[in-house]
């Protein structure tokens, strides 16, 4: 499917989608093709830039987070902080050593670390309790 930006007589600016350019030109030759605010069927398209994915677009994204959505994201990254200050990092060991401590061989204390999605499955299947954290964008820079 295609996106496009049209414009019809009169100015008004619209999108629609089509299966492809050629179908596009086939519907609006047909007046298929309409503005949706003045009912117009002499259409076309508007000059399009294209779709590139930037640094800019993901801030704008964050940005149109709400004040409630900001307050919580907050709140949970202090959370996440709170928990990695009190448990001990074991990097990709984290599905040996959860497995160790939760068979007993070794003493109970909180640890985080990555594992493989293969490696989580197995911990759950062994009914070891964990958690994922999360890791929020600005933890990437």
């Amino acid at each position: 499917m295609i996106r496009f930006s049209l414009n019809c007589e009169q100015g008004h600016e619209f999108d629609a989608w089509f299966r492809s350019s050629d179908d596009y030109e086939t519907q609006r030759k047909r007046g298929f093709v309409e503005c949706p605010e003045c009912g117009s069927s002499k259409v076309d398209k508007a000059l399009m830039a294209p779709a590139v994915s930037t640094t800019r677009k993901k801030e704008k994204i964050a940005l149109a987070l709400g004040e409630a959505q900001r307050q919580a994201m907050a709140q949970l990254k202090t959370l996440t902080e709170k928990m990695r200050e009190n448990a001990d990092y074991v990097g990709d060991k984290f599905a040996e050593e959860a497995r160790k401590i939760h068979f007993g061989e070794k003493e109970a204390r909180g640890i985080y670390g990555e594992a493989t999605p293969e490696e989580a499955r197995g911990l759950v299947e062994d009914g070891v309790e964990f958690m994922p954290i999360p890791v929020f964008p600005d933890e990437h820079n």
